[in-house]
């Protein structure tokens, strides 16, 4: 069976820990899209860990862990993340580089700083991880995929050269800064091409090969929904599709009748990294206290480490993020955050123009919306260590029941603390 996990609103769902549970059944777990511009916190008997390109089943020897064509390869965050799990006593990870994956170049990220200092108050929030100009070099077709290493040296050496002709012509004329060495680049992709060389595979014929015999195979997204370049708040989304139907490409040879099930993360209040339309967004100390109580030590970015813009529950954008996911069922996390308050606002609707709206608008409209509040009744109380769900506090049960019936899919798990334990299944 073919599994996806993604998230339902702008990231930070707590996707890295339901992965990691669901990593134990899996006989394989695939990232299919995004850098080292996001990332996955997971705590477990070797500690806590904060996975950038690694797929969440590197922590079990079982697994095979793969990433996909459709990931922005950074070959030097890749080798950092492998040498830390080593030298805190995880055990080295079967690990598989689609060999149709592209490289994250050096000037990628040099591009993407320039772009935001040039922007200055208008830029997008970018992480500068080199995501944007990486997938505009893809879709341009001037990127490297990994195969080009091994083949041809003097023809990879030409294909840098003229890249870097018009790339230079821009940091001359556009950034005013110092021109890229054709020279240092391809030293770089000569290190790359060493550091890759154990994990490069065909992993196409290798996943088509495990869904065509049966086996476990689990999907990781990375951010959500609301970051989608298509469906998400265009255009402060990332650069590419964050959604389970891209693992049917990104994962490579998948076919996208083959996913099954789409288990979509839903927080149990919004937060979100980055610049872009937060309906439900709320300041100064409210925000600061849910920051500080939220996910395990404080809401802040995995990858930046930039406290996380706060807001309450948005069911219009959770039920738009999980019907663009498709999901089957919704995980439901760091419910244990909440239990301090006396009253727990819930966006339900949003007032546009006068009107109020039950459904998720585009952007433009998106701009004018204000939130519609709902104020349910808080539990008072610390839920971590309850395993069953008749167990929880009546008005938790009502929470989380009332958000269910408002975006139409079953919720099935519910988290209500950082650890892998720390779950109640319905």
């Amino acid at each position: 069976m073919v599994k996806a996990i993604v998230g339902a609103n702008w990231g930070d769902e707590g996707k890295g820990k339901i992965t990691d549970m669901l990593a134990q059944e899996s006989d394989m777990v695939i990232r299919f899209q995004g850098g080292s511009n996001a990332g996955h916190t997971i705590i477990n008997s070797y500690g806590k860990f904060a996975l950038h390109q690694l797929p969440s089943g590197v922590f079990s020897g079982h697994i095979t862990n793969i990433i996909g064509n459709g990931v922005a390869l950074s070959v030097e965050n890749l080798v950092k993340e492998i040498d830390q799990l080593v030298s805190e006593g995880v055990p080295m990870p079967k690990l598989l580089v689609s060999d149709r994956a592209q490289i994250v170049m050096p000037y990628h990220i040099l591009f993407d700083c320039y772009e935001e200092e040039r922007l200055s108050s208008r830029s997008f929030g970018s992480t500068k991880s080199g995501i944007a100009p990486f997938y505009s070099d893809k879709f341009s077709k001037i990127g490297f995929q990994v195969n080009e290493l091994y083949d041809d040296e003097q023809g990879l050496r030409e294909k840098l050269e003229r890249i870097l002709e018009v790339k230079n012509a821009v940091v001359k004329n556009v950034y005013h800064k110092d021109p890229i060495s054709a020279e240092e680049m391809f030293a770089r992709l000569m290190v790359y091409k060493e550091a890759l060389a154990p994990y490069v595979a065909n992993t196409f014929e290798i996943v088509h090969e495990a869904v065509r015999s049966g086996k476990n195979i689990l999907l990781e997204g990375q951010l959500g929904s609301l970051k989608d370049t298509d469906f998400g708040i265009y255009p402060m989304v990332t650069s590419s599709n964050t959604i389970a139907g891209y693992g049917a490409v990104g994962a490579g040879g998948i076919p996208p009748y083959a996913i099954q099930e789409i288990i979509t993360v839903v927080k149990a209040y919004s937060s979100s990294v980055g610049a872009g339309e937060f309906v439900s967004e709320i300041f100064g100390e409210e925000a600061e206290e849910l920051r500080k109580r939220g996910g395990d030590g404080g809401e802040y970015g995995a990858t930046t480490g930039r406290p996380r813009r706060m807001g309450w529950l948005d069911l219009v954008a959770t039920r738009y993020g999980c019907r663009v996911q498709g999901a089957t069922q919704v995980a439901f996390t760091v419910l244990d955050a909440l239990g301090y308050l006396d009253e727990i606002p819930v966006c339900v609707a949003y007032e546009l123009d006068g009107e109020q709206i039950d459904y998720f608008p585009s952007t433009t409209k998106l701009k004018r919306a204000k939130p519609v509040l709902k104020v349910m009744p808080g539990w008072k109380c610390d839920i971590r260590g309850i395993r069953r769900y008749e167990d929880l506090p009546e008005n938790c049960r009502k929470y989380i029941e009332f958000a269910e019936e408002a975006v139409g899919v079953p919720f099935t798990m519910i988290s209500n603390g950082p650890k892998r334990e720390d779950i109640i299944y319905r």
